[in-house]
């Protein structure tokens, strides 16, 4: 893309100055809320979301109806369907009046206008790569902390729940808005076990609580990578030349949080019914985090406790592959 094209997308107002990411994001925010009308309208909408919970020992799971979801929870992403149509994070190929700022080196951070969280990123690259964490971490890793303890910065898989499997990137949204951001310590404290521990590296194996976990926490970036490229490596095995299936949410707050969800399919049956059996559900890393989201009415009329736990029962790891993979990793 031509460098002239590139600096017309930029909220050349702030971008250049020296403040921090969090500054920068707010100040675009307030812009693209002030100039973007389908930013505006889609923030606004926000007020009218409904919410249902359902508590478990220790932990909430929420269930919301957001329509404005739809595109997102429905999206194609069969490689035909990818390759007839245009990239929507490609700078080239954004609405005119969506404004972004530059994070770093490749990145670039852009307002969500079909937001779940109160305050929703979408964090791609500029060049135009596939969906694929394995050299990207460490990026994930500096993002966050950039951004800070205020956002929880998170990753979908290419089949587990990225509707832009094609381009590379990370979303960031409130932090406390994913249930499992306040719960957490509560949740490894009742559900987790210790798999390494030393001075500055601590990686645990989270079960029982509906989702299998591995969490790892770090203040050293190198440490937690290195950790992290073991648990990559091990869920690898069977995949062949495919990412291995997971969504990953990262916090820091002077030191970061790794949370790694291993997934064994990407969309539950309940999204393959047809008629009134049908449940438009496409779980990605939000919904492991706490919060599931269903942009048709009728679905999110129908949930109930024990759909919740099916929903969940089929996309992540059972417990007879989760302790395959913590043994594993124990056993370095």
């Amino acid at each position: 893309m031509q460098k002239e094209s590139f600096r017309e997308k930029l909220y050349s107002e702030y971008d250049d100055d020296l403040s921090e990411l969090p500054k920068k994001a707010e100040r675009l925010f307030e812009h693209q809320l002030n100039n973007w009308k389908l930013a505006s309208d889609g923030y606004r909408s926000l007020s009218a979301v409904q919410v249902k919970q359902f508590e478990f020992d220790h932990f909430t799971i929420e269930a919301h109806f957001n329509p404005g979801r739809i595109v997102s929870s429905s999206a194609k992403v069969d490689i035909k369907s990818i390759q007839e149509r245009q990239c929507f994070l490609c700078i080239e190929n954004l609405p005119a009046e969506q404004k972004v700022v530059t994070v770093f080196g490749n990145y670039i951070l852009l307002i969500n206008p079909f937001p779940i969280f109160h305050k929703h990123f979408t964090i791609p690259s500029v060049g135009h790569v596939p969906q694929a964490i394995k050299s990207e971490i460490e990026n994930m890793l500096t993002i966050s902390a950039m951004l800070g303890k205020d956002y929880s910065v998170f990753y979908n898989g290419p089949n587990c729940g990225a509707s832009a499997p094609d381009h590379l990137h990370f979303q960031a949204g409130n932090f406390g808005f994913m249930k499992i951001d306040t719960e957490y310590k509560d949740i490894i404290k009742t559900y987790g076990k210790v798999i390494y521990e030393d001075n500055e590296l601590l990686t645990m194996a989270v079960t029982g609580c509906l989702r299998n976990i591995i969490s790892i926490e770090s203040s050293n970036i190198s440490l937690l990578k290195n950790e992290f490229d073991k648990v990559y490596e091990i869920l690898s095995i069977e995949r062949s030349n495919d990412e291995p299936m997971m969504n990953i949410i990262c916090n820091y707050d002077k030191s970061w949080r790794l949370l790694v969800f291993p997934r064994s399919k990407h969309r539950p049956t309940h999204f393959f019914e047809e008629g009134e059996n049908k449940i438009l559900i496409s779980p990605a890393a939000v919904d492991l985090g706490g919060v599931l989201i269903f942009p048709r009415e009728e679905d999110f009329e129908r949930i109930t406790r024990e759909l919740v736990i099916d929903v969940f029962n089929q996309v992540t790891f059972s417990d007879v592959e989760f302790n395959y993979l913590s043994d594993k990793i124990k056993n370095r």
